[in-house]
Formats: C-alpha cells, sequence, structure tokens
C-alpha cells in the first residue's frame, strides 16, 4: 500500500487525497503531526532530493521561525528545524519504486503513480 507524507488538514494534501481517490490508489497517511517524522525517512529524503526540496519555506511554519534558526541552512541544520517543526515540511512525500514524489504535482504523480 501507498504510505504517503504529510499533514491531513493541508489544502495540497486535501488535492492529492482526491486525486489517489479518483484513481483508486488505495494509501496509508502518515500524518507528521500525529505520527512524528521518522528520521531515517527524513534523512533520506535530504540525501536524495536535497533539503531545498524538502523545506517547505513557502508555509506559514518556516516564515514564523525566528530568522536565526531559517538562516544559513545546510543539510544538517535542515534536518535539526524539520525533525522540531515537522510542518515547515512539503508534501505530501511519496516514496515509490524509487521515485521520491515531494508536493502534489498531477502530471508526475500520473507518470509514477498512474
Amino acid at each position: 500500500m501507498l504510505r504517503v507524507f504529510g499533514i491531513k488538514r493541508c489544502d495540497t494534501m486535501s488535492r492529492a487525497f482526491a486525486w489517489l481517490a479518483d484513481q483508486h490508489i488505495d494509501f496509508q497517511l502518515h500524518d507528521y503531526k500525529k505520527d512524528g517524522v521518522p528520521a531515517d525517512a527524513l534523512a533520506d529524503w535530504i540525501r536524495r532530493a536535497g533539503w531545498q526540496a524538502v523545506v517547505n519555506t513557502r508555509g506559514t511554519t518556516f516564515r514564523k521561525l525566528p530568522p536565526e534558526q531559517t538562516a544559513d541552512l545546510d543539510a544538517d541544520r535542515a534536518f535539526s528545524l524539520l525533525s522540531a517543526n515537522p510542518s515547515a515540511i512539503r508534501r505530501p512525500i511519496v516514496d515509490h519504486g524509487g521515485e521520491l514524489l515531494i508536493g502534489f504535482d498531477p502530471q508526475r504523480w500520473s507518470e509514477v503513480l498512474g
């Protein structure tokens, strides 16, 4: 079963859930707020995609963080920041068949999951 990482109450996640339902793809949600963020998965996402792709710099959580926490990010600092503030992770994230999908892009999701 497909495992989708994110936050249940999120507009982007809602669009992803609707797309998955339309495609008749069963999935299991791993909610960052409820279930936490698996450290090994977070480290793997940063290693594979780069911290810039994983950090949701446009989100409210990130923008509300003090500048000293968000300045001069690198992979290690991003990992620490996201571990402490899981709502600042882009969503959804799906790791499927070696492909890492970060964010909801219906065309890309069709290519990988469809």
